[in-house]
């Protein structure tokens, strides 16, 4: 048995006392399908209002369908008349009483009439008809905590000894022909207030009891969120989910997320009914999907995608590497590019300049435009918006790793209108969604959030906010969401605008972690001060820094499979990419101060150096730091599986990189390393960007003379490895020096 959720001691005080009708027979009984119990709902029918197809409607008819409801829905296509809460609920009495005019002759059957948008079903007729029949009344009103619509009626309330005290129209049930009574004297326009007409009626003791209409004051069968959002909890057991009440330690049949409660629902109807347990995950989440399976390339639907790059951001063309590896045909994509900071114009400018011409169509806007992040983003909304041809947009902020290349394909088959592939930080519970936000609008933690992070809960959520990624239909955007200016909303940063219009036009924010999607990047400690910033980068970004750096083979020679000795004690192995070789090059000559090859050395402890080299060492360049995490993290861990016995903490007096050129210095004369062990890593490639040059080991007279670009030689230093660089005779060649463990 799971514990209950979100507990506080004034919460188990109640619980303990043992008070309503929440026992574990009720809690297994109830959360068994209608399509399996007794024929008890046959004389149930369920009435509703809705005038549109809203997403929350959908959810309400799904939980209905759950227990086998038969629900009947009033005056689809017809306007809600009305913006304020209290407006408008004179449509649902005049639809009531037209639908009951067809019902009043039949004495046994009990109708439920209940919102729908933000209401779903928690337990079967069944359940719901035993505990109407219990409360030994005709008509049945849910209760609340807070008096609406008018305060002034508060003392002509009945006393209540126990239980909630007012009176709420969101959901009631009773016997047709009562409830014909209850709304024959509606004379009353469809703006008026629905729930201060019946709260009247109740109100009236003689009316009361000629109809017999009662509360349900302990939440037996209604539960309205508002103002009671700290009595309710998800109960998990035994394979099932309810929402309990704590106070009244009941199970309601009905949640409703009335007034400013939508959020909590939506939270609540992630688990309830059923929809997501821990025995058996997420029910519902292949419900709905649209299968791209067998469809081509040429049909495939068109995916206007908006890259937004608004400040420094490390890994780049990585970016725009994934951006290339999405299992999407470029020809059904569209490309919108705002590049909002000069530092990464050339690389966005040559990036379109060799893919460009790949994709269906492209539009830049760089740093000349001057667009806000707010504008840049309508237009790129705007651009799908205006074109029927754009099936679905694809917002994608730089600072996303897409690693999953079949992302976009994943994010169209689950069939939503927003949805956000869940992204966090490595190692941290920062990620692009928040699961519930505070009083003032802001992020607040969801009891779910760690593990929907973290893992241990899959599925696809209704949440409240998302950034950085999301998929947006294209019909949505034309449809409910057609208000220009989406990423704008009072004074809200872009993302937490546009996320408030999402929900103020009842479109909910879909998150998925069904998939390893990929990450979030750092942006916090990033640089822009050196030729390439994205080396720096080993300690904030430390998953793309493998990725662009270290060498793709790694993991196996890390295995054993590709590690080589070709003189006795000295192994070697891949280590570095093309990119990382180059560009630590060219920072070195970007630097420039290369030593002269002298004894007299001020960089070093002494100033003397026996075996001089010209080099650049790595706390010229402020690289010292950067190069340890490097050692520690790659090279350790092959040193102690290739000397067994051997653990190293990676120290260094001495980390550099040299230059061999034949008009400079060719070569180095034998000598011993001031080492534990030394690694040498070749920066270029022999036979292209020099002849000659490689490592020869006097004592056991073996060369390497072929070294390749990007891979290392590890060998011991001190005594045994007396060693010599071999000439170069043409062109230039570097590499990349360390002495571990003075």
């Amino acid at each position: 048995m799971r514990p209950l959720l979100l507990l506080t001691p004034l919460a188990w005080l109640l619980l303990a006392q043992g008070k309503g009708d929440a026992r574990p027979e009720d809690l297994l009984r109830s959360e068994t399908p209608a399509a399996h119990q007794d024929a008890q709902g046959d004389n149930l029918l369920v009435l509703t209002v809705a005038t549109k197809e809203t997403e929350g409607f959908r959810r309400f008819k799904r939980s209905a369908q759950f227990f086998n409801y038969k629900v009947q829905s009033l005056g689809l296509g017809e306007d809600w008349d009305g913006k304020e809460a209290a407006a408008g609920g004179g449509l649902k009495v005049r639809l009531l009483r037209k639908a009951l005019d067809k019902l009043a002759g039949k004495e046994d059957l009990v109708v439920l009439f209940t919102d729908s948008y933000d209401v779903v079903f928690a337990a079967g007729p069944r359940e719901l008809l035993k505990k109407f029949r219990q409360a030994r009344a005709r008509v049945v009103f849910s209760a609340e905590q807070l008096i609406h619509p008018d305060r002034r009626l508060e003392a002509k309330y009945p006393a209540v000894p126990d239980g909630k005290r007012f009176l709420g129209s969101g959901g009631f049930i009773g016997y047709a022909p009562s409830l014909s009574k209850l709304v024959a004297e509606w004379d009353g326009q469809d703006s008026d207030s629905d729930q201060l007409y019946y709260t009247k009626i109740f109100l009236d003791p003689e009316k009361r009891a000629a109809i017999n209409i009662t509360l349900d004051h302990r939440c037996r069968i209604f539960q309205n969120l508002d103002g009671a959002l700290d009595e309710v909890v998800l109960k998990f057991e035994k394979g099932h989910v309810r929402a309990r009440n704590l106070a009244y330690d009941t199970l309601p049949v009905l949640i409703h997320g009335n007034g400013p409660t939508k959020l909590q629902l939506n939270y609540l109807a992630n688990y309830v009914p059923r929809f997501w347990t821990f025995e058996t995950g997420c029910v519902v989440c292949d419900e709905g999907l649209r299968s791209l399976k067998g469809i081509g390339d040429e049909a495939l639907p068109t995916v206007l995608v908006g890259v937004f790059i608004e400040q420094p951001t490390p890994f780049l063309s990585l970016f725009f590497q994934r951006l290339l590896r999405l299992h999407y045909p470029r020809k059904q994509m569209r490309l919108f590019i705002h590049n909002n900071e000069q530092h990464h114009k050339s690389q966005v400018e040559s990036f379109l300049a060799e893919h460009g011409g790949d994709f269906r169509s492209v539009k830049l806007a760089g740093p000349e435009v001057r667009l806000s992040s707010a504008e840049a983003r309508n237009m790129g909304a705007d651009l799908c918006r205006q074109d029927r041809g754009c099936t679905y947009y694809l917002s994608l902020d730089a600072d996303v790793a897409l690693t999953e290349p079949k992302a976009l394909r994943l994010l169209i088959e689950q069939n939503k209108n927003v949805i956000a592939p869940l992204m966090s930080r490595p190692g941290r519970l920062w990620s692009n969604f928040w699961g519930a936000l505070s009083a003032d609008g802001y992020y607040a933690r969801s009891e779910d959030y760690v593990d929907i992070v973290q893992g241990r809960r899959v599925g696809v959520w209704n949440v409240p906010y998302i950034s950085s990624v999301y998929l947006i239909k294209g019909s949505a955007l034309r449809g409910e969401l057609q208000q220009a200016a989406l990423f704008q909303h009072g004074r809200l940063d872009p993302d937490m605008a546009f996320c408030a219009n999402i929900r103020e036009q009842d479109v909910f924010l879909f998150l998925t972690n069904r998939h390893a999607f990929g990450h979030l990047l750092s942006l916090d400690s990033y640089q822009t001060t050196h030729l390439h910033n994205d080396l720096w980068e080993v300690f904030s970004n430390p998953e793309d820094w493998k990725e662009k750096y270290i060498h793709e083979n790694y993991t196996r020679a890390l295995e054993g499979k590709l590690v080589e000795m070709p003189c006795p004690d000295v192994y070697w192995f891949p280590i570095f990419t093309d990119t990382a070789c180059d560009e630590l090059v060219e920072e070195m000559e970007h630097y420039g101060q290369w030593s002269l090859g002298d004894n007299k050395d001020n960089r070093i402890q002494g100033g003397y150096e026996n075996v001089p080299t010209i080099d650049i060492h790595m706390n010229q360049i402020g690289f010292e730091r950067e190069w340890h995490k490097f050692l520690v993290e790659y090279i350790a861990p092959m040193t102690e599986k290739l000397y067994p016995g051997y653990y190293t903490r990676a120290q260094f007096d001495l980390a550099f990189v040299v230059r061999y050129k034949p008009d400079e210095q060719p070569s180095l004369m034998p000598h011993h390393d001031a080492s534990t062990f030394t690694i040498n890593i070749a920066l270029n490639r022999v036979g292209v960007d020099y002849e000659g040059g490689g490592c020869r080991f006097l004592r056991y007279n073996c060369s390497v003379r072929a070294p390749r670009k990007g891979w290392t030689l590890m060998h011991p230093g001190r005594l045994t490895h007396y060693h010599e660089g071999l000439p170069t005779t043409k062109g230039t060649r570097y590499i990349a020096v360390s002495f571990v463990d003075p």
